[in-house]
C-alpha cells in the first residue's frame, strides 16, 4: 500500500506544470497566435505621440486651421452656391481637412504597428481567425465572463479611469482661477490657454497610460509564460515526438545493422584473402591494381562474425591465412571500406604475394 501511494505521488508530481516551456512549444504557441501582448500599449503610445505631435507640428496645424476657418468666414459664407462651384468648394474643404488630419493618421498607423512589433515582433498568422465550434459554447462563454482574467481586466479599467479623473481634477484645480476669467479675455488668449491646457492633459494622461500599459505588458508576459509551463511528462513526450520513440529507433538501428551485416557477407566471396587470428578475428582483403592504390578491407568481424566470415570464405574457396598480429592490427586500426594503414603495406604485400603464388598467378605491384 505504501509503495502504491509513493508511486501515485510520483505520478502526480510528474504531471505538475513546474517546468519552463521548451523552445518547440513556444514556437508552436507563437504560430497559433498565442503571444504575450498588452492591447493597451499601442493605444497609449498613439495617444501620447499624437499630443506630442500637436506640439511638434504646432505651426503646421495653426497655418491650416487658420486657412480653413479664414476661408470659411471670409469667402465661403458669402459665396453664392451654384452647380459649378459646389464641387470646387467641396474639394477645397476636403483638402484642408485632409491636410489637418494627415499627421494624425500617419502617427496612428506608424505607432500602432510599432506598438505591436516591439511586443512580439513580426507575426502573420491566420490561426486566431479560424472558426472554432468550442468558442460558441455558452457555458464556456459564461465561464470566461466571470473568469479571473476578466476580473483583472475590469480592475485595470477602473484603475485607469480613476487615475485619469485624478489627473484632470488636479490640472483643472490648478488653473481654476484662470478658467473663471476666460470670458473676459480676447478670443486669441482663450484659444491659446485652452490649447495649452488640453495638450498638457493629453501628454500627462498618455504618459501615465503608457506606464500602466508597460506594466500590463510584463504582467501579460508572466501570465503567458505561466500558461505555457509544462510538466516533466510533457517534456518527455515532446522529446519522444521530436527524437522518435527509443524502442522504434532501436529497432531501426538493429535492422540497419542486420542489412549492413548482410551486405558485408555478400562481399566476402570477392575477397583475395581472409586474415585470421585464427578464432577471434577475421579480416577480408581485396586488391585490384588497376582500380586501387592499396588493398582494401571489404569485411571484418570478431567471434561469431569472424566464424561466419570464415564459413563463407570456405564455401567459396577464398584463401585463409593465420596471422595474429596482422589480424588484430587491421581490425583495430581500419574500418570496412578503408585501405590498409601505410605501415602495414609490407606485411599485407607478403600475404598477398603468397596467396597469388598459391593460386598460380603473378601480379605486378
Amino acid at each position: 500500500m505504501r509503495d502504491y501511494r509513493l508511486k501515485l505521488d510520483l505520478q502526480l508530481f510528474s504531471q505538475e506544470k513546474t517546468e519552463q516551456a521548451t523552445p518547440k512549444k513556444k514556437s508552436e504557441a507563437r504560430n497559433k497566435g498565442q503571444i504575450a501582448r498588452s492591447s493597451d500599449l499601442p493605444g497609449s503610445f498613439i495617444l501620447l505621440f499624437i499630443f506630442m505631435g500637436f506640439i511638434m507640428f504646432g505651426d503646421y496645424y495653426k497655418k491650416h486651421i487658420m486657412m480653413l476657418f479664414g476661408n470659411l468666414f471670409e469667402d465661403w459664407l458669402l459665396m453664392e452656391l451654384t452647380t459649378g462651384n459646389v464641387l470646387s468648394l467641396f474639394i477645397d474643404i476636403s483638402t484642408e481637412m485632409l491636410l489637418i488630419l494627415m499627421p494624425i493618421f500617419v502617427i496612428t498607423m506608424v505607432i500602432g504597428v510599432l506598438g505591436n512589433v516591439i511586443q512580439f515582433g513580426f507575426l502573420l498568422t491566420g490561426e486566431p481567425l479560424k472558426l472554432k465550434i468550442e468558442k460558441l459554447n455558452p457555458i464556456s462563454g459564461f465561464k470566461q465572463i466571470f473568469s479571473a482574467k476578466t476580473i483583472v481586466e475590469f480592475l485595470k479599467s477602473v484603475l485607469k479611469l480613476l487615475i485619469i479623473g485624478v489627473l484632470v481634477y488636479i490640472t483643472i484645480s490648478k488653473e481654476w482661477e484662470r478658467i473663471l476669467v476666460l470670458a473676459s479675455l480676447p478670443i486669441q488668449q482663450i484659444f491659446t490657454f485652452t490649447a495649452s491646457l488640453t495638450l498638457r492633459l493629453g501628454i500627462e494622461i498618455g504618459a501615465v497610460l503608457t506606464v500602466l500599459a508597460i506594466a500590463d505588458y510584463f504582467y501579460q508576459r508572466y501570465e503567458h509564460n505561466k500558461s505555457l509551463k509544462m510538466s516533466k511528462q510533457d517534456i518527455k513526450d515532446e522529446h519522444k515526438k521530436s527524437e522518435g520513440d527509443p524502442l522504434i529507433k532501436g529497432r531501426i538501428r538493429q535492422r540497419q545493422r542486420r542489412m549492413a551485416f548482410q551486405r558485408m557477407m555478400q562481399e566476402v566471396p570477392n575477397a583475395d584473402v581472409i586474415i585470421t587470428n585464427p578464432t577471434h578475428f577475421a579480416i577480408a582483403l581485396k586488391y585490384d591494381a588497376s582500380k586501387m592504390e592499396a588493398p582494401k578491407i571489404i569485411a571484418k568481424g570478431m567471434d561469431h562474425v569472424a566464424l561466419r566470415i570464415r564459413e563463407i570464405a570456405k564455401e567459396n574457396g577464398v584463401v585463409m591465412m593465420e596471422n595474429k598480429p596482422l589480424a588484430r592490427a587491421l581490425y583495430e586500426r581500419a574500418e570496412i571500406g578503408d585501405v590498409i594503414p601505410p605501415d602495414l603495406f609490407q606485411a599485407v604485400a607478403e600475404v598477398l604475394a603468397y596467396v597469388y603464388k598459391m593460386k598460380g598467378r603473378v601480379k605486378s605491384s
